[in-house]
């Protein structure tokens, strides 16, 4: 069995397993409580927030856990616009976003009438002008990702943060794809909301974190003052203890893992020599997602005979109820009508996989393509 679906989800690492492992049978206080067990669970608690923010250049009081990148997202947007709906009720976001963005947006737009303005892509690129000329004196919040999901295309992240310095709109970045594979210091870039998602990054599923620059927004959850009142509900100990011993390795080993996948990319490139192909992407990219079309060939029959040769890929987003559709971030690309839509595949790469599986999965495409 050959695994890159790791856009999807990632294989949990030894150091995010031995460290949950430990939780899990030493450390069961719930830790809110105030005895010792508590206490205990309380103070892991604590280090695991400082070491997070450690790592993204910031204070604890700035790192706010929920259950992963779809509840950061919902908070942050949801919880910001809701907070500041007094001063405009103007978003601005982009057409290649994750749904768990896009809905969110929608839901106001729906239910509490705001107005959003959806930038497409230019020559398959979101540049930093095209938010600039977007923005009004009503403009309170832009979302955009740091790396898209199914293509791998780097948004420019500093550039649209600096480009807001000078506006009162906070930004919002999707991390989802960026953490643990680029260094990410939000306060640097203008990063005012970020979210993550563990299980992108060998981290266990269910786990994320939200970076917030402030407390200026309304909780998503109620019941409990946990997250300093912004996330209520007992904290997932393990799952944190989990989640930031696999940043910590990963950090650790950035640019090793950065240079492999990119070498693992040019393998199976290299291997691909003869086929007809193109890709799907745009300047500036991330080694770890391929998006590649084989023209006259349905990709959900391509991912059927991969599926049975035990390789796994994808066409897109895994959160779309387990069908394949078509992806609105090629559509945004390429247009509707285009035959993109239907022939485009996304190889995710991770340090884990081996230059041999890259050669096979290569070997394969070409055995049922007849290249």
């Amino acid at each position: 069995m050959i695994y890159l679906d790791n856009a999807a989800t990632t294989p949990m690492s030894s150091a995010a397993i031995s460290a949950m492992t430990q939780v899990m049978q030493e450390t069961y206080g719930n830790p809110s409580s105030i005895h010792g067990h508590g206490r205990q669970a309380g103070k892991l608690l604590r280090e695991a927030r400082q070491e997070l923010a450690g790592i993204l250049g910031t204070k604890p009081q700035h790192i706010f856990f929920t259950s992963g990148g779809t509840e950061s997202n919902n908070t942050a947007i949801i919880g910001y616009c809701l907070r500041h709906q007094n001063r405009g009720k103007h978003i601005i976001t982009t057409a290649i976003e994750h749904h768990a963005v896009l809905e969110p947006i929608e839901y106001l737009v729906e239910n509490f009438g705001f107005e959003v303005t959806i930038l497409k892509p230019d020559n398959l690129e979101i540049t930093a002008d095209q938010v600039k000329n977007a923005l009004r004196e009503d403009t309170i919040l832009v979302s955009t990702m740091y790396v898209n999901n199914e293509t791998g295309t780097l948004l420019p992240i500093a550039e649209i943060g600096q480009i807001l310095k000078g506006h009162s709109a906070a930004y919002h970045v999707d991390a989802v794809q960026a953490v643990g594979k680029l260094e990410i210091l939000p306060e640097e870039l203008g990063i005012d909301f970020l979210s993550a998602s563990a299980h992108k990054f060998h981290g266990p599923k269910g786990i994320g974190f939200l970076y917030a620059a402030s407390t200026d927004f309304d909780p998503y959850l109620h019941g409990g003052d946990q997250e300093q009142k912004k996330r209520a509900g007992t904290e997932n100990l393990p799952a944190i203890i989990g989640m930031v011993a696999a940043l910590k390795d990963d950090i650790n080993h950035l640019e090793i893992n950065f240079s492999k996948v990119q070498k693992l990319q040019e393998v199976f490139l290299t291997e691909m020599a003869g086929a007809t192909y193109y890709l799907n992407q745009g300047k500036e990219q991330l080694p770890y997602v391929l998006n590649i079309g084989f023209p006259g060939q349905r990709n959900d029959l391509l991912l059927l005979r991969l599926d049975l040769e035990g390789i796994s890929v994808s066409t897109g987003s895994a959160c779309t109820a387990g069908v394949v559709q078509v992806s609105h971030v090629l559509q945004a690309f390429y247009g509707e009508d285009s035959p993109r839509l239907h022939e485009s595949v996304r190889v995710s790469i991770s340090p884990q996989n081996t230059e041999q599986e890259m050669i096979t999965l290569a070997k394969t495409l070409k055995n049922i393509i007849g290249g």
